[in-house]
C-alpha cells in the first residue's frame, strides 16, 4: 500500500488539484447517495460528489456514521463555496484487508504493514499546481487555472480556476506556481508557494506575455474569465486528467 494518498510530483510543469478533508459525509438523498455534503469538525459543510468506484468502497467497509479522511478533487462554482469531488479515503487501518485498487479512487491495501491514518501534512491540506492567472495581494485573491490532458477519445477538457486566499506578488502572474494550501471554512487559504517557472502565453502580438485580461490590468484575468477557451471548449465540463499515472481531476455529472 501507499504510504501516502497523494502520490509525489513527477514533473516540475505537473498540474494538479488534490487535498484531503476529514468529515462526516452526509448524502442529500439516501436513495441517491453520490451527492451531499461533507460535515467537517469545525461545522463546515462542504458540498460534495462520490466519483468511480469509491461508492461501492464506502458501502462495503466504511461507517457513515463516523468522520473519515477523504481524498477530494476541489472545485470553485460558487464565491464562497468550496465544491469536492470525492475520490478516495484514506484510511489503512480500517482498509488494510479491503480489495480495492490505489491510486486515487479507493485507497486500499495490499500485503504490506498499513501505514498510520494521519498525514505528516495534517488534515485540510491541498496541493494546487498550476497557472497563477490573478492576483490581488492587497485582498489577499488568487485564481490559479489547472489543465488537464486529453481524455481518452482525445477531445480537451476547458481548463478549470480555483478561486484561493493568500498573498503572490503581481510578478509572479502567468508564472507555474506550486501551492500548498489549508483549507479554513469554504476557502483554501496559502500556506506556502513556490514559483516555478513563467509560462509562454498564447494569442499575443510582438511575442510578448499579456499580463492582463479584460477589465483586470496588471492583476491578470479575472475570477470567471477564460478568454483563451477555444469555441469547441465552451460549455463543456472538466474531465479526467492523468500525469504519468496519477490521477489529477475528473468530472462531476
Amino acid at each position: 500500500m501507499r504510504a501516502h494518498p497523494i502520490s509525489p510530483v513527477t514533473e516540475p510543469m505537473q498540474y494538479r488539484a488534490i487535498g484531503v478533508v476529514r468529515g462526516q459525509y452526509v448524502p442529500s438523498d439516501p436513495a441517491q447517495p453520490t451527492r451531499g455534503v461533507i460535515r467537517t469538525a469545525d461545522g463546515t459543510e462542504l458540498e460534495a460528489v462520490v466519483l468511480g468506484r469509491l461508492l461501492t468502497l464506502m458501502r462495503r467497509h466504511l461507517d457513515l456514521e463516523l468522520p473519515h479522511l477523504w481524498v477530494v478533487y476541489p472545485r470553485s462554482r460558487d464565491e464562497n463555496q468550496l465544491h469536492l469531488q470525492m475520490v478516495g479515503v484514506w484510511e489503512p487501518s480500517t482498509l488494510a484487508s479491503a480489495d480495492a485498487p490505489a491510486e486515487g479512487e479507493e485507497l486500499a491495501a495490499d500485503e504490506a504493514p498499513a501505514p498510520s491514518d494521519d498525514l505528516a501534512e495534517g488534515d485540510d491540506y491541498f496541493s494546487v499546481r498550476g497557472e497563477l492567472i490573478y492576483t490581488r495581494p492587497e485582498t489577499g485573491d488568487l485564481v490559479v487555472k489547472v489543465r488537464q490532458l486529453p481524455r481518452a477519445d482525445g477531445s480537451r477538457p476547458v481548463p478549470f480556476k480555483l478561486q484561493l486566499r493568500g498573498e503572490v506578488p503581481l510578478e509572479h502572474l502567468r508564472h507555474f506556481v506550486a501551492l500548498d494550501l489549508r483549507r479554513q471554512g469554504q476557502h483554501l487559504c496559502l500556506e506556502s508557494c513556490e514559483v516555478v517557472a513563467p509560462l509562454a502565453q498564447r494569442g499575443t502580438r510582438g511575442g510578448k506575455g499579456r499580463r492582463g485580461g479584460a477589465g483586470g490590468g496588471e492583476r491578470g484575468e479575472r475570477p470567471g474569465s477564460d478568454r483563451r477557451a477555444s469555441e469547441a471548449d465552451k460549455g463543456r465540463g472538466p474531465g479526467p486528467a492523468r500525469s504519468h499515472g496519477q490521477a489529477v481531476s475528473r468530472p462531476s455529472h
